[in-house]
């Protein structure tokens, strides 16, 4: 009977050591899987645009093009490890239109699997404020995630799906990023 209690713990521990997984939000929040609504519609692209030419060959006259700059930049700028299943995450948001973006909150889901239908493992959300013409805003925040969650992950062969929606005034954008972790 001694024996039993040891090989249940040997074995919570070797099932978390085998447990990698790294999140990636940009927003504090927290990880309670409440059921808040959250915002996922794209908005169409801005009104600005850049324009490209498309040179011709023989003497042809160029065509100009426009292709849509999107309202926002996000970028992951680094990812380190806070435990097995805990990642410490920085991320920038940028806002690459000619006017401001007022009410800026962000929403962040980690979902386990490809795709948004697997289980939500962590979710959280930022009022960021007004972001003028160019600006950026920069955080870090921490993305820990329980044991089952893990688990989810794991027996989605390691892939999480990453969807960051930004809701302004104006508009709402949504990135959709898979990475297996795992």
């Amino acid at each position: 009977m001694r024996g039993k209690p040891i090989i249940v713990i040997a074995l919570v521990i070797a099932l978390g050591a085998g447990l990698v997984v790294t999140g990636t939000d940009v927003l504090p929040g927290n990880d309670d899987g409440a059921a808040d609504p959250f915002p996922t519609e794209t908005a169409a692209p801005s009104a600005q645009e850049t324009t490209q030419v498309a040179s011709g060959s023989g003497g042809e006259t160029a065509t100009p093009t426009a292709t849509p700059t999107p309202p926002f930049g996000f970028t992951i700028e680094n990812i380190e490890e806070c435990g097995q299943t805990c990642r410490d995450v920085t991320s920038t948001l940028t806002n690459q239109q000619d006017t401001t973006a007022e009410d800026v909150v962000v929403y962040t889901r980690i979902f386990a699997g490809q795709g948004t239908d697997g289980d939500v493992v962590w979710r959280g959300d930022a009022g960021v404020g007004t972001l003028g013409p160019g600006q950026s805003y920069t955080t870090t925040r921490r993305v820990e995630l329980g044991f089952q969650d893990a688990l989810a992950v794991q027996n989605a062969d390691g892939w999480i799906t990453v969807q960051t929606t930004v809701e302004t005034a104006d508009q709402t954008v949504t990135f959709t990023d898979e990475r297996q972790v795992a």
